[in-house]
């Protein structure tokens, strides 16, 4: 709706002071035609929004205006409130607090807004742990955290997933948290790279700042990072028949396979399905640990591995 989008573009300029008509269309997805029509709207109703041409241009506010406009619908009052679990704000150091935050935040908020905000407080708690203790040690986390606050260049020392340790100088750009697990976005010889806390074994903060790239949206960086990841994952698909006392069970053990497809039972009552897996031993194993509860369809020449590996467990205990 175009009333939406000139509160939208006021509390932009509020925020962010000078903008091009160009940036107003692409975070507000218009056109830049649109764009100028409703600056033209604002302008003649009276809000003290003026251009300046040139190089180096754009639109602003005037410097003695600031609109009280905060934008926030109900649903936005609700989102403030679902803050992170008490485990990340404390890996932050932001979890000391003698009077919680949402306190505050409720005493700031118009009343009208209040009832609701308190209400989705009291109802939904997001808690990023698991169910058994198996959070990961950053010890470095400390050190990277402040290295990101300050623009500074890091020196960490990281141990790789094959157990190498290499020694890197690198450009902290943001923290994200995965789960309960903490990974560093960062700069190396001007290329984006992600390294998992936890493997930082020793990171030194150097005197030198850095510049960071222009336009840098920490948050769309990791989703696009999430797809490019999860493309490169290794996959290995097997056709089965599924005994149908299991297949729960299977379902459930989601962490070390995927059903990407299920059938109705055939004449036998078992389940034809294609499980997914990251590699072939994986596959071999897991079909073995449910005995004759899995039978594998294709490809066939992992039927020949699954038997010689049970044939390999039983003289392991015959001996």
């Amino acid at each position: 709706m175009r009333a939406d989008r000139l509160v939208n573009i006021m509390i932009l300029l509020q925020n962010r002071g000078k903008m091009t008509a160009k940036e107003l269309s692409n975070e507000l997805e218009v056109s830049v035609r649109t764009i100028l029509r409703d600056m033209d709207a604002l302008t003649n109703a009276g809000f003290p929004i003026i251009s300046e041409r040139g190089k180096g241009g754009g639109w602003l506010l005037l410097d003695n205006f600031r609109s009280k406009l905060s934008g926030l619908t109900i649903d936005d009052m609700k989102s403030l409130f679902l803050i992170p679990s008490g485990e990340l704000l404390e890996d932050l150091g932001l979890n000391n607090q003698t009077l919680d935050t949402r306190q505050k935040l409720l005493a700031s908020i118009p009343a009208i807004f209040r009832e609701e905000a308190q209400a989705i407080w009291e109802r939904i708690h997001i808690d990023t742990g698991t169910w058994k203790q198996s959070k990961e040690k950053a010890y470095a986390l400390k050190t990277v955290q402040q290295a990101v606050w300050d623009n500074k260049k890091l020196k960490i020392y990281y141990e790789q997933a094959d157990g190498e340790q290499k020694e890197r100088l690198i450009e902290p750009l943001g923290l994200v948290a995965k789960g309960n697990k903490w990974y560093l976005v960062a700069l190396r010889d001007g290329e984006l790279r992600n390294y998992r806390v936890s493997r930082i074994y020793h990171a030194k903060i150097e005197n030198e700042n850095f510049k960071r790239p222009p336009n840098f949206n920490l948050v769309a960086y990791w989703e696009q990072s999430k797809v490019e990841f999860i493309k490169k994952l290794p996959k290995y698909d097997v056709q089965v028949e599924i005994h149908p006392e299991i297949m729960k069970r299977i379902q459930f053990t989601g962490k070390f396979v995927k059903v990407i497809k299920s059938e109705n039972p055939n004449k036998n009552k078992w389940i034809p399905a294609t499980l997914s897996f990251n590699d072939q031993q994986e596959a071999v194993e897991f079909i073995l640990g449910f005995a004759n509860k899995i039978k594998v369809v294709s490809p066939t020449d992992i039927i020949d591995k699954v038997v010689s590996l049970a044939i390999s467990v039983i003289d392991f205990y015959k001996e």
